[in-house]
């Protein structure tokens, strides 16, 4: 199992510069989990897309439904004074922070593109590049 961070889940399901790697982490490792906040976040970057023109209505709400059935039963809630302490001792936000707080209460890494992430927490977070030359 590994934390999924919501743009590894985006470049899972739709195609950009990462979305290879983002196929070869999950065949490497196919149970990905996250914090509810990643659905918020997801259909953020689905509203994005749209809206940029690099995928349709029909398929925002298809991709949504896939991604779901992806992550279902590996959403969870985290504690919040665990993301607020540790977004205070970081230069993260709240929301980034949440994704390495369930990371580390699983014991499992954290995929992510977030260079700041990588920085600030790196026993915890690591690239797809990273994760799968392991």
């Amino acid at each position: 199992m590994i934390v999924a961070d919501t743009n590894l889940i985006a470049y899972f399901y739709v195609k950009g510069g990462y979305s290879d790697l983002a196929n070869q982490v999950l065949l490497r490792d196919p149970r990905w989990a996250a914090p509810l906040l990643w659905r918020s976040e997801f259909r953020n970057t689905l509203v994005k897309c749209v809206r940029g023109e690099l995928i349709e209505w029909g398929d925002a709400f298809r991709i949504m439904t896939e991604a779901e059935s992806l992550m279902a039963g590996n959403e969870y809630s985290v504690v919040s004074e665990d993301v607020l302490s540790l977004a205070a001792s970081s230069d993260c936000s709240a929301y980034d922070v949440e994704f390495v707080v369930l990371a580390r209460e699983l014991g499992v890494p954290l995929v992510t593109t977030d260079k700041q992430l990588m920085e600030s927490f790196p026993e915890t977070a690591v690239s797809p590049v990273r994760f799968l030359a392991r």
